[in-house]
């Protein structure tokens, strides 16, 4: 299956419990525009707790970047922050033992101006099922190629 290049996204923004809301209305619109309906609540409620988290432990007002992309098997959520302190999966539970069970993979990674948060789902378009001709009810009458005579 060949992707459309704009099958990536990426929105930049000063985290706060009111921005959490609006970027994932972006996310759920743009996962909706690939045809990924089945995926949005899943999605949308793991990138809640990546920016919770970043919101709860990096400090309100700090920019970080989410980027959505999609491979046409594969939705990959990604938030960087300037914050070198990495994230713990903790045995109690908690955001990121959500994002584990939201998702099909995760993990983190540090870059030279922070780290990033990533998790990936399984994601491929539903195919359309091509249409099937309908039989004719019962005792209806079938139509017959005129002949070529009666065309002309």
């Amino acid at each position: 299956m060949t992707v459309p290049l704009d099958r990536h996204r990426s929105v930049e923004l000063q985290v706060s419990a009111e921005r959490v809301s609006p970027v994932r209305r972006i996310v759920a619109a743009h996962l909706r525009h690939w045809s990924l309906d089945l995926h949005v609540r899943p999605v949308c409620r793991a990138l809640d707790e990546l920016l919770s988290n970043v919101h709860r432990h990096v400090g309100a007002g700090d920019a970080c970047v989410v980027e959505l992309h999609w491979t046409g098997r594969r939705v990959t959520v990604s938030v960087a922050d300037s914050s070198f302190r990495m994230p713990k999966l903790l045995p109690a539970g908690g955001g990121l033992s959500r994002v584990m069970a939201l998702s099909d993979s995760w993990g983190t990674c540090r870059t030279e101006a922070g780290k990033v948060v990533w998790f990936t789902r399984y994601a491929e378009a539903p195919h359309a099922a091509p249409l099937l001709p309908r039989t004719p009810l019962p005792g209806a009458r079938t139509s017959r190629p005129a002949p070529l005579a009666a065309l002309l």
